[in-house]
């Protein structure tokens, strides 16, 4: 299977959510790119949008490798075998979770602005991204979301590896996953048109989707 891109991404795996529509749940994408795929599926599901903010906690010496992930709120997973795989002290996560924290409240500043949170206590939140491999960041996600203390929590991705998709299910009450690959490299192989977003496309996909519950 592979995606044209994420709109289209959304759409199929909005297909995949179209049971929660009556639940009136509540969308949380994971920026940059989750947010063109969570747009779609808060579209579909006539469901607000919001964005959740983690980022990954780089390994020393290698800033492409995760050793876990931080989100907005402090909540933090490590990759407990891999960090002491790399002995990884400590004080470096520490100091590498405060810097991406700062990292984290430029980026909500810029994507939320004054918005007030979202109020999640006793929904169904669904937290999107679009794709995952090692899965570090949507567990951080997932984790800052159930501390909001929805009544259900789901995790939806169009592809991730089967491995990852265990993991979410120890954190989330449901996961929609629309394909688990046999062989999985990375999350790009599985999309035509995998083109980085930026900020700007994130902020006017919430302010679309603002203005279309204001005019529904």
């Amino acid at each position: 299977m592979t995606f044209q891109d994420r709109r289209e991404a959304g759409r199929q795996l909005a297909v995949a959510l179209a049971a929660y529509r009556d639940r009136r749940p509540f969308v949380l994408a994971i920026p940059r790119g989750g947010v063109i795929v969570g747009y779609e599926v808060a579209k579909a599901l006539g469901a607000p949008l919001d964005v959740v903010v983690p980022r990954k906690l780089r390994a020393p010496f290698n800033p492409e490798l995760a050793v876990g992930a931080v989100a907005h709120d402090g909540s933090v997973y490590l990759d407990s075998p891999l960090v002491s795989h790399l002995d990884v002290t400590e004080e470096y996560v520490r100091e590498e979770t405060a810097r991406q924290l700062e990292e984290i409240r430029r980026r909500m500043q810029i994507y939320r602005g004054d918005r007030p949170p979202a109020v999640l206590e006793g929904t169904t939140s669904i937290v999107v991204d679009d794709g995952i491999a090692t899965g570090s960041t949507m567990i951080a996600a997932l984790r800052a979301t159930r501390a909001a203390r929805p009544a259900h929590l789901v995790a939806a991705i169009p592809v991730a590896p089967a491995e990852g998709v265990a993991m979410l299910r120890r954190e989330a009450d449901d996961v929609v996953c629309l394909y688990t690959p046999p062989m999985f490299y990375a999350v790009g192989q599985f999309y035509v048109d995998f083109a980085q977003t930026d900020d700007a496309e994130v902020v006017e996909l919430l302010r679309r989707r603002d203005e279309e519950l204001k005019g529904d």
